[in-house]
């Protein structure tokens, strides 16, 4: 499974860039920052415009990363997948057939350690690395863990694309619309 060879995934940040995602030819999308009060009306419509929906639960505001946080997403939200730094949330989102992406941040060595004991634990079906424009680590997390990478964050511009994608990203997440419409033909 690799997002139906979607190989850019938008993220919106506000309600506004949700619903210019919307009327985009990108299949799945991710949520980053909304009020919890806004999650069901927001799966909904993006259900409606034939939108797979994935969260990112720790960006969720009122929601907590706690096991209640993640039976709540899982059982009444139900989106076809979860962004989490936090191993609960991605063994909860797999055990109920949500796609689980362990959230990596690229800091120093002794964080990337932690990191690949997480996910040895958790065993999410993707790793999506921050920053995404280390290409070279890339390679090395996924021939590690054998498990697909996405990256994303301080992706500015198309050949910090081109370069995430020829080290071995199965996708990048991005916010930056000029970079959704540019590579449309990615999806």
């Amino acid at each position: 499974m690799n997002f139906n060879n979607q190989q850019i995934i938008p993220a919106a940040r506000t309600v506004k860039q949700f619903d210019e995602i919307l009327n985009s030819r990108f299949e799945y999308i991710v949520l980053l920052e909304v009020h919890i009060s806004l999650l069901m009306s927001i799966k909904r419509e993006a259900d409606r415009n034939g939108k797979k929906l994935i969260i990112h639960a720790d960006l969720i505001h009122g929601l907590k990363t706690d096991n209640f946080a993640a039976d709540f997403l899982c059982n009444d939200i139900r989106p076809a997948g979860i962004i989490s730094t936090r191993s609960n949330m991605l063994i909860k989102a797999k055990a109920r057939g949500i796609i689980a992406i362990q959230r990596v941040f690229l800091i120093d060595t002794i964080a990337l350690e932690k990191s690949f004991s997480m996910i040895e634990s958790a065993k999410p079906d993707y790793i999506e690395l921050l920053p995404g424009i280390i290409p070279s680590m890339i390679s090395e997390v996924h021939q590690r863990t054998k498990i697909p990478v996405i990256t994303g964050g301080l992706v500015r511009t198309a050949e910090s694309i081109e370069e995430a994608l020829s080290a071995g990203a199965v996708a990048i997440t991005t916010s930056n619309k000029n970079l959704w419409e540019n590579f449309q033909k990615y999806c």
